[in-house]
């Protein structure tokens, strides 16, 4: 290894960091191998025998303003030295100086300043006033229809400012409260404090699933739940997942390998907010001005998508020249088509199935494949070519964020017409209509069923080694920059966690008793079982893809199976397996944010825990005020748009499920029975592509992801086909092309664009929503440009075949 002179006295000079050779070829044969089931590791940049270099600029740590500013980078750098710190760390510190992925490089800073204090007054009075808020306000507006919910990215834009504000105002002595001391005020508002803000806020910012429950059980089946009874279960499903998270701490937060891409977004956006303000570059424009300009222009421009001309948003452009072809709005339409116009001009469209600028290109390319295979050539071959008559129905159906199943009409399937006293009548439902679904709803339920064994073999194949590795290690084993700097901080003990879940089940067992839900506490079990399994391949894949598997569907169908006729114990059932492995991985997240930023692990466990409990009670209180007060709420015809679409997503799925029941639609002799075989599909594909990939580890086959293929197809519907093609463009453009070609730009604008991007249409919304939408029923703008896709046989849902009045199709009996 070369010699290297002092950074700080050596200005412009440029330094070169080389690791050493192998002694034998073996060697290089060896790290390939250690890296094979890392498809974010380049085998060819991060190779031993290449040269890792920078461009003689360091990151440098301000204490002032509590964050390390990265200079531009080419690819593989390294920083050097190693930043000073108390701890008194071992020499083999030198051997890491920076995360070897260029993503986490790009966002988060390879630093830390150990004096920096966290636990102040301005936290926890902030964190609190938002986990109070946020949630009440999320729960009331998500009954309306359309609604705008406040996500954690506002939350952290709105943060420094008040955080600033509080510096400025609050006198500057400590506090002590039963023994415990905390500043009010120690100094400027820092990045740390910033980002326990922002933990707290981001696992409470969807409210608690409780509230859907229990408005469920309050309109459709006529039971109200106590708020006591609701706060049990709603801890119970809030917290379980907590414990979850930390148990898998050494799986999904401590490795390198563990990127979490979403997280790096909303790191990139607290290191620009609190890097020095007004500091000017010579170069290049600065990263906070970058921000600013993306999120100004992200914000006017929506409001042509978005309100001026919605036609740009679902731009179905072909069916805008042939409004009454069905074959041509079926395969061109963005509605109840498959969406192949190509492109779009809203970045809410372009970013349905996940921001393009942040998802590594492989899985883009994997999840794109993905839905070409499923959507675009399976379901059209299967809608024209089946037997069955799907042709008296829309290829795809989703005129809302549902999609529409159908009755032997052609019409929309009234589930009211198969219900008496809530609860499901057999004897309706044979003489009304077996349920068809639209061909991509029917093949989609085909993905996720696969998904769900393709994500197991997966990671049992890829993973397998790690796992039982990871067991036996601790954060002092890993070899990352930001474990190293994190050995400072004393860790939660795995016994807290164990603990909290024990807990949490006892009072899961309770709540289910005393709320009289049906569901037998061997079913309960089953399902905090189910969540286990899955939280562990779920949190690998969204740690490395991010995307996210959704675990609600398997639990609806197990729970369908094994108590047929119950749709309050599927309902609850549904809710302690898939909504517990979300938080989990939800938990997950937010434990890698602190990691990144250096945020101690007990304040960050103190925050989540405190944050919940305070969200779960204001979520429950803010959804019963709503019902008491809302006139009318959750009627068709509500006056103020509250029509609850979310709840009847909520509450038709518990009637399918719980009521009309899988066996009727899966089970052998079903209409859609060979669906089953999915299952197989997804547990065998996994298998021949992984021994591809060990025979050629230097090979595309490496890439091959299985389960994030599904995951494209799954998405569909609401997605379509114009959404992904906009997306696989731009992440073309950004992380293909500019991650290539411009590695500087990338690594200095990409996530701070993605993240203005983000603001801004959020921004657009709300301020649309507010000013135009919600007063008095709202102010449309009545013109060509937001009508035409409106009158077209995409947005009619009109078939390729229709029935005459009193004609049925399909089977002539049912049971």
């Amino acid at each position: 290894m070369e010699d290297y002179p002092n950074s700080a006295g050596s200005d412009g000079a440029h330094l070169r960091h080389r690791y050493s050779v192998p002694d034998v070829p073996e060697d290089v044969e060896d790290e390939l191998m250690l890296h094979f089931n890392d498809p974010n590791w380049d085998l060819n940049a991060n190779s031993s025998t290449v040269s890792i270099s920078t461009d003689g600029m360091e990151k440098r740590w301000s204490k002032s303003s509590g964050i390390g500013v990265s200079a531009d980078t080419e690819s593989q750098i390294s920083s050097w030295p190693p930043p000073d710190s108390k701890a008194d760390f071992s020499s083999e510190m030198t051997q890491v100086q920076d995360s070897p992925y260029p993503e986490v490089r790009a966002a988060v800073a390879n630093t830390d300043d150990p004096d920096m204090i966290v636990n102040t007054f301005r936290v926890w009075f902030i964190g609190m006033l938002f986990a109070i808020i946020v949630p009440a306000f999320n729960t009331v507006i998500a009954m309306r229809s359309p609604f705008v919910v406040i996500n954690v990215l506002l939350v952290q834009v709105i943060t420094l400012p008040l955080g600033k504000f509080l510096e400025w105002a609050l006198p500057k002595y400590r506090l002590t409260v039963f023994g415990y001391s905390m500043s009010l005020n120690p100094g400027p508002f820092n990045i740390k404090e910033h980002t326990l803000i922002a933990i707290m806020v981001n696992v409470v910012v969807d409210g608690t699933p409780v509230t859907d429950m229990a408005a469920s059980m309050r309109i459709v089946y006529g039971v109200e739940w106590s708020i006591g009874k609701q706060f049990l279960l709603g801890l119970a499903v809030q917290l379980l997942g907590f414990s979850f998270a930390g148990i898998l701490r050494q799986f999904l937060v401590w490795p390198s390998s563990m990127i979490w891409p979403g997280v790096l977004v909303r790191c990139a956006l607290l290191n620009t907010m609190h890097s020095n303000y007004g500091k000017k570059d010579t170069k290049h424009i600065s990263r906070e001005r970058f921000l600013y300009i993306a999120c100004a222009s992200s914000f006017v421009w929506y409001w042509f998508p978005g309100y001026i001309w919605t036609g740009l948003s679902v731009f179905n452009w072909v069916c805008w020249i042939a409004p009454n072809n069905v074959v041509v709005n079926s395969l061109f339409g963005s509605i109840s088509g498959l969406g192949m116009g190509l492109f779009t001009f809203d970045w809410v469209m372009i970013s349905e199935v996940g921001s393009p600028l942040v998802i590594p290109w492989w899985a883009q390319l994997n999840m794109m494949a993905g839905f070409v295979l499923v959507i675009w050539l399976i379901c059209p071959i299967l809608w024209g070519a089946y037997p069955f008559p799907r042709t008296y129905f829309s290829l795809n159906s989703c005129p809302y964020p549902v999609p529409v199943p159908f009755d032997n009409t052609g019409a929309p399937y009234d589930l009211t017409a198969v219900v008496t006293n809530n609860t499901f009548d057999e004897a309706k439902y044979e003489q009304y209509s077996p349920m068809f679904l639209p061909i991509t709803y029917a093949i989609t339920y085909g993905t996720i069923f696969a998904t769900y064994p393709a994500v197991i073999v997966h990671t049992f194949l890829w993973y397998r080694h790690d796992i039982v590795r990871q067991l036996r290690r601790s954060l002092k084993d890993e070899t990352d920059i930001h474990a190293y700097l994190m050995r400072r901080y004393p860790e939660v003990s795995h016994w807290c966690f164990m603990a909290l879940g024990i807990f949490c089940f006892v009072l899961g067992v309770i709540a289910i008793e005393v709320c009289h839900t049906g569901l037998p506490i061997w079913a309960y079990t089953l399902a905090v079982g189910f969540a286990v399994i899955f939280v562990l391949p779920f949190g690998i894949v969204q740690a490395i893809t991010n995307q996210q598997i959704n675990f609600s569907v398997m639990a609806e169908l197990i729970m369908g199976y094994i108590l047929p006729g119950h749709p309050i114990a599927t309902m609850v059932f549904k809710t302690m397996a898939g909504d517990t492995a979300a938080q989990a991985i939800t938990f997950s997240s937010d434990l890698k944010f602190g990691h990144y930023l250096k945020v101690p692990p007990r304040l960050v466990f103190s925050g989540q825990i405190v944050a919940s409990i305070v969200a779960v009670f204001s979520s429950i209180v803010a959804e019963k005020w709503a019902l008491d007060n809302i006139h009318d709420i959750c009627s068709p015809d509500q006056s103020a748009r509250f029509t609850c679409p979310n709840l009847d997503v909520f509450n038709t799925s518990s009637i399918i499920w719980g009521g009309i029941g899988p066996a009727r639609l899966f089970s052998a002799g079903a209409i859609y029975y060979p669906i089953v075989w999915f299952f197989l599909i997804g547990a065998a594909l996994p298998v021949p592509f992984y021994f591809l990939a060990r025979r050629y580890p230097r090979s595309a086959w490496r890439y091959v992801h299985i389960p994030v293929s599904l995951v494209g197809a799954n998405t569909v519907p609401p997605a379509n086909g114009l959404n992904f093609s906009s997306w696989i463009l731009v992440g073309f453009v950004f992380q293909w092309f500019m991650r290539r070609f411009h590695f500087r730009w990338w690594m200095r604008y990409n996530y701070l664009l993605a993240t203005g991007l983000d603001f801004g249409v959020l921004l657009g919304l709300t301020v649309i929503f507010f000013t135009l939408q919600l007063p008095k029923g709202g102010i449309e703008l009545n013109w060509w440009g937001n009508s035409v896709w409106q009158r077209t046989a995409d947005a009619l849902m009109i078939p390729l075949k229709t029935l005459e009045p009193g004609q049925t199709f399909g089977p002539s009996s049912w049971t």
